[in-house]
């Protein structure tokens, strides 16, 4: 039986959502931008935004259903789905896919309202409402690329460009690299940019295979951090707003980029930087990079399963490509500099702290690693902003500085949540082995 203080907490999020939508629609129509609301009709009865969102949404939907349901609920989506392309092909309109899906998932909820009862209507449920949170989740976040522009008409793309010169310039070197290698390579790194969501979707079904046959949900899983994430990281974007070296420092700045450097020649150090008045179409959601962090938190939930055995081969090599792949992307394309991605990870190691292994509540442990992680994300902006011209004066110490708090950040998260050795049985143990030699021989 679940605790009443967790059932008003769920009924006060689900009650917040069509709030959060109604007030985002407002504003989108205020500003004569397409809202929540307006592509979720579309996704039902017009031309969807995404082709591959509702499908994950629908997939995730089903690991609630037994393999029968699971079965006729993709027919009916590939059915109407079919449907609704051949209906756009004869009227002229562009073919793509993702009605189907959409209905299919909104029909299984109404349905296990309705008709099913006990654990096959809360799995169901549950389910459901992850793919719908999904799906949710990309529309309002279109809107708030948009808020991004609104509120912050100017970036801070000169101060990030000179404190990436303490990581050695990596996006001017990715993007250089990118473009030797050929349209083939471009093309698998574009996929694998655009296409992440597939990737959590494969994790996530992985993690929650075992949900019909045994009843049970595990306490974290891939789809909680993603979620968190997309909530917390785009408040940053209004706080610290940049747009990226291909857009500031390149040819797609819409003649307001600082000049066109970006990938052939690096921008000499300028000592009075300053904010860049931009345009009103390129959002802000460089700072920090949540492609990277979602794509690290892909890579965390591969290495074991949720009952903490080890995750199969194909699995582990699969996340290892994704984060690599991403990180390449990332900057090859010119959409972030290297001291995005730092901060990036920075924010989802804070975050898969905070959810991670919820039975163990907030120990010492948890409250060290998380407040550790909050300080480094903290000092991270702050330096990136007020300390920008000694970084790239003094690179190499400032670089050091940057990467060594990055690497403790990761070692107190390894310490605390993998690294547990014969003789260690605690997290404040495990972290503990950060300080001394051999813990376990203590």
């Amino acid at each position: 039986m679940r605790a009443p203080h967790t059932l008003v907490w769920m009924a006060a999020g689900v009650a917040a959502v069509p709030i959060l939508l109604i007030a985002l629609q407002i504003v989108a129509v205020g500003q004569g931008f397409e809202g929540p609301l307006e592509s979720l009709l579309h996704d039902y009865v017009g031309t969807p935004k995404s082709m591959s969102v509702p499908w994950a949404g629908l997939v995730l939907a089903l690991v609630g259903l037994s393999t029968r349901r699971r079965v006729i609920a993709l027919g009916a989506a590939v059915a109407i789905d079919l449907a609704c392309a051949v209906g756009r092909l004869l009227a002229g309109d562009p073919v793509t896919v993702g009605n189907g899906p959409v209905i299919v998932l909104t029909a299984i909820a109404v349905i296990a309202v309705l008709r099913w009862s006990g654990v096959e209507r809360r799995n169901a449920l549950h389910a459901a409402a992850l793919g719908a949170l999904l799906m949710l989740a990309t529309k309002v976040g279109d809107v708030w690329l948009h808020v991004t522009v609104i509120t912050r008409p100017t970036v801070l793309d000169e101060y990030v460009m000179l404190a990436d010169h303490a990581l050695g310039d990596p996006s001017w070197v990715m993007g250089r690299v990118v473009d030797s290698l050929g349209p083939a390579v471009y093309g698998v790194l574009h996929w694998v940019y655009i296409e992440l969501p597939v990737a959590a979707i494969v994790v996530a079904v992985w993690q929650l295979r075992r949900v019909v046959p045994t009843g049970q949900w595990p306490s974290h899983y891939l789809v909680r951090t993603f979620l968190v994430l997309g909530l917390l990281g785009p408040v940053i974007y209004v706080i610290f707003p940049v747009v990226g070296p291909m857009f500031a420092f390149g040819s797609d700045g819409h003649g307001l980029q600082a000049g066109n450097f970006w990938p052939g020649v690096l921008p000499p150090i300028d000592r009075s930087p300053a904010a860049l008045p931009f345009d009103a179409a390129t959002p802000r959601n460089c700072m920090p990079s949540m492609h990277t962090a979602w794509a690290l938190s892909v890579f965390v939930h591969t290495r074991r399963d949720t009952n903490g055995e080890r995750a199969p081969l194909w699995l582990r090599l699969g996340g290892a490509f994704w984060l690599l792949a991403t990180l390449t992307a990332t900057l090859g394309f010119g959409y972030h500099y290297g001291v995005d991605l730092v901060a990036g990870a920075v924010l989802c190691l804070t975050v898969e702290s905070v959810l991670r292994e919820p039975e163990r509540g907030w120990g010492p442990f948890r409250i060290r690693l998380v407040g550790f992680g909050a300080a480094i994300l903290t000092t991270l902006l702050l330096a990136y902003r007020y300390l920008a011209v000694p970084m790239a004066e003094y690179p190499v110490l400032a670089g050091t500085v940057v990467l060594a708090l990055l690497a403790a950040m990761a070692a107190a998260f390894h310490a605390t949540w993998f690294a547990r050795r014969p003789g260690v049985e605690s997290p404040d143990e495990a972290w503990s082995g950060l300080l001394r030699a051999d813990p376990a021989t203590e």
